[in-house]
């Protein structure tokens, strides 16, 4: 495996600190309501039963093989973010005390699990029977749970540094070495889903060189990718370099396979290994293009064992699950690539998860999350220990350091919405910023830009896909700035009042999905034939970033087929004024044959109430297919 030497590559785009950016707007509710809801309350303390796991005597008879270890790490995490930005003292005090319990706990060779000694990561554990998954006979999460513990002793350490935090990570990426080179433990062996559970420790393992600068953490990583791309089964590297499709690689399981992604960039960064970046991009073109719901969420489980898989490509049903923790991981690596090359479809993918799969997810008070949402089904708000409450707070918390980048030039704008950022731009010193806009629901936003000084700068601005006869305006005045590569670019002499005005007009597009079966044969004289034998078609409305969805069709259908009329679509398709400033407009589309449907932003249909149903996707009549 090559790329042993550190060459750590600078990032194209640099992310402010949590503290310098402020969100408003529907993300600044979400990050308001995930705050006062999850953060304060799930963990206060050691007694807090995700934290009472660790405790020495239930971990000494601790077989069952859960995965509830991983909340603490995730906890860590979000609420050190939640923490900085917030200036929230109580939160901060529950931090440190947590943080300080479990160092407390860590034994002398750097464990810190929740397992009994015959059960954890360091001994080797007999192998599973033959199973779709690939789990071990005795499943473990345990280094599921170091890999979740390392990046939250490492968040509380970059926020609120203090030695014990980060040599407490360094232990337990010692003992990880230790146990894979010394103790002869081959990672795959640790995991299910073809050893893609513990191959994540690739990320930690990069963070831990990232944080000391130490070789050994490199050869940590490159030791796991190594065993990862030697795995038959799963064989990461080669296989995502050979173009394989997402659901090919271990089972395809979409968390995972994703967070295995995101320590694969993080490798790039580095070492400047071109084939990891490579790889990591080839996959996500293959997810992006084949894997994705209209709500940006990573999705699968259609007539599969496991719920939480890539489907084939190809393969559609409007029925489809998206793990809550998929679209954490997702915008993560989105994350991981937007800083590597400054592209702007990742963040643009970034703000498509973050406005509806992620939003859709969350529920109104911050304490409940959906573990799955459906384009089509039934919202429910799931149970005490399940993984996507704690992945859905932490994907919150990743939002406000990508809404604004810094560039060696100047400045990007990369999520809209209502904001503020403080940033330190080279050259010029300190700028403020802030975005004015009732955005997504309405297409017009200004940007104030307020150097502390007039200086010379770049402000680039994202120009969303979806957007046409996009205006760019600066204190009124018609700005020439046609975009490349995603972005407008704004270079002037900016001072103290100076104000952008961008629209980005917001039409409501109809999107069209199909789910089709071709059998193929051979005519009597031996020429190849191809016959449809299975089609269903299907449309669903987007406006701007926002896909719209309507509740239970007249009260009580999950289903309805549309016969949609022949006339422009303009005459058919309407965008109603909005109830309320804050609030967005519905659509209504009335079709052929029956009384017209109101579409609402796919997040908020049924008030966000559990039990509530949206549906995103509707069938097609029989006589609009073609072959």
């Amino acid at each position: 495996m090559s790329g042993g030497a550190s060459r750590r590559l600078s990032p194209a785009v640099a992310a402010p600190a949590p503290r310098d950016v402020a969100l408003g707007g529907l993300l600044g509710e979400a990050l308001a309501a995930n705050h006062r809801g999850r953060l304060s309350h799930f963990i206060v303390d050691e007694t807090s039963p995700a934290i009472a796991l660790f405790d020495p005597a239930h971990a000494a008879c601790n077989h069952e093989g859960d995965w509830y270890g991983e909340h603490a790490g995730k906890w860590l995490s979000a609420a050190a973010k939640a923490a900085a930005r917030t200036g929230d003292a109580v939160l901060l005090s529950h931090l440190r005390r947590v943080a300080d319990h479990l160092v407390a706990l860590q034994n002398d060779d750097g464990y810190l699990g929740n397992y009994a000694p015959e059960r954890r990561f360091m001994r080797p554990q007999p192998p599973g029977p033959e199973t779709w998954d690939g789990a071990p006979a005795l499943r473990t999460w345990d280094i599921w749970t170091h890999s979740y513990l390392v990046l939250g002793l490492l968040e509380v350490h970059r926020h609120f540094p203090a030695p014990r935090y980060l040599e407490a990570a360094c232990r337990i990426g010692d003992l990880c070495l230790h146990a894979l080179t010394d103790g002869g433990i081959d990672m795959t062996g640790l995991g299910n889903h073809h050893g893609m559970s513990a191959t994540v420790l690739l990320d930690p393992a990069v963070e831990l060189h990232f944080a000391t600068g130490e070789e050994k953490y490199l050869r940590l990583a490159l030791r796991v990718l190594e065993q990862a791309d030697a795995h038959p089964r799963l064989a990461l590297l080669t296989r995502a370099l050979a173009g394989a499709d997402a659901s090919e690689i271990g089972t395809g399981k979409a968390y995972q396979l994703l967070w295995n992604l995101v320590g694969l960039a993080k490798l790039h960064r580095a070492t400047g290994e071109p084939r990891y970046l490579r790889a990591v991009e080839t996959m996500w073109d293959n997810i992006r293009n084949h894997h994705l719901t209209l709500g940006g969420g990573p999705w699968g489980g259609v007539a599969h064992r496991s719920r939480e898989v890539f489907n084939p490509a190809g393969v559609f049903s409007p029925y489809g699950y998206v793990e809550t923790c998929s679209t954490l991981s997702w915008i993560q690596l989105n994350r991981e690539l937007f800083a590597i090359t400054g592209e702007a479809r990742f963040a643009e993918e970034i703000e498509r998860s973050a406005y509806n799969d992620l939003l859709g997810a969350q529920a109104a008070d911050g304490e409940d999350w959906c573990y799955y949402v459906f384009p089509n089904g039934r919202r429910v708000h799931t149970t005490y220990w399940r993984c996507c409450k704690s992945s859905g707070a932490m994907a919150l918390e990743e939002l406000p350091a990508l809404a604004w980048s810094v560039l060696p030039g100047g400045v990007s704008v990369n999520l809209y919405g209502a904001s503020e950022a403080v940033l330190q731009v080279p050259g010029a010193g300190e700028v403020r910023l802030q975005q004015v806009t009732r955005y997504p629901f309405d297409g017009r936003i200004r940007i104030r830009v307020s150097p502390r000084q007039p200086s010379t700068f770049d402000v680039r601005l994202r120009i969303p896909a979806w957007a046409q006869r996009v205006r760019i305006a600066v204190n009124g005045e018609a700005a020439a700035a046609p975009p490349a590569d995603g972005f407008a670019t704004l270079s002037r002499l900016w001072a103290e009042g100076d104000e952008i005005e961008l629209d980005l007009p917001l039409q409501p597009v109809l999107h069209r999905a199909t789910h089709r079966n071709v059998q193929e044969s051979r005519a009597p004289d031996g020429a190849p034939v191809r016959q449809e034998v299975l089609r269903f078609d299907w449309c669903a409305l987007t406006r701007g970033p926002l896909v719209y969805a309507t509740g239970l069709i007249d009260g009580f259908k999950v289903e309805e087929t549309l016969r949609l009329p022949a006339a422009p679509e303009e005459t058919w398709i309407e965008t109603l004024s909005a109830p309320a400033p804050d609030t967005a407009p519905a659509i209504r589309l009335s079709p052929e044959g029956r009384a017209p449907l109101l579409f609402s932003p796919y997040y908020a249909v049924g008030d966000r109430r559990d039990g509530s149903w949206r549906l995103t996707w509707m069938q097609l009549a029989p006589e609009l297919r073609t072959a």
